[in-house]
C-alpha cells in the first residue's frame, strides 16, 4: 500500500522579457504562508523553463506573471509547452497583461483562448488568487479532512 499527500506545489515566474520583481516577491511571500510550497523562478523566464520546473517539482499549478503588456505575445503556445513536458496543472496568469488594456473581459478572453483556466488583472489582490486556487484544488476542506492521505494499493 502506497500514501500519497497532496502535492500543494506551485511554480511562479515572469514570463518572457518582462523584469518586473515586486509582484512575484509579494505572490510568493502570500502563497508560501497559505500553505503552499512555492518554486519562484523569478524574471524573463521562458515557457520551457516554466514547464520543466512545473515537470520537475510535479506542480498542482503555474502561475504566470505579466506586468509589460506583452504577455499575449509570450504566451502563443504555452499550453503546448506544458503538455510537451506532461504538465498536468492549473494555470493561470495575471498582471497588466495587454498595452492599453481597456476591457479586461476582451483580455480575459483572449488567454482564455490561450488555454489558462484563469486570468487576473493587475489590481486582483494575492488573498483572491490563493482563495481561488484553493478552490480550483479543490483544498477548501477542514484541516482534519485535508490531513487524511489518499490512500492506493
Amino acid at each position: 500500500m502506497v500514501v500519497h499527500t497532496m502535492s500543494r506545489t506551485v511554480v511562479l515566474g515572469v514570463i518572457g522579457s518582462d523584469a518586473h520583481v515586486v509582484g512575484i516577491t509579494i505572490l510568493e511571500q502570500a502563497f508560501a504562508a497559505a500553505g503552499f510550497e512555492v518554486v519562484n523562478l523569478g524574471v524573463q523566464t521562458s515557457q520551457a523553463e516554466f514547464a520543466d520546473a512545473a515537470s520537475e517539482h510535479d506542480a498542482e499549478a503555474v502561475l504566470v506573471s505579466s506586468l509589460y503588456g506583452h504577455a499575449e505575445q509570450d504566451c502563443q503556445g504555452f499550453q503546448e509547452t506544458l503538455e510537451a513536458h506532461d504538465v498536468d496543472a492549473v494555470t493561470y496568469i495575471g498582471g497588466n497583461l495587454a498595452v492599453g488594456q481597456d476591457d479586461f473581459e476582451q483580455t480575459r478572453e483572449t488567454f482564455q483562448a490561450l488555454g489558462f483556466d484563469r486570468v487576473f488583472d493587475a489590481e486582483t489582490r494575492p488573498e483572491e488568487a490563493i482563495a481561488t486556487l484553493k478552490r480550483d484544488l479543490q483544498l477548501t476542506a477542514t484541516e482534519q479532512e485535508r490531513d487524511r492521505a489518499t490512500v492506493t494499493s
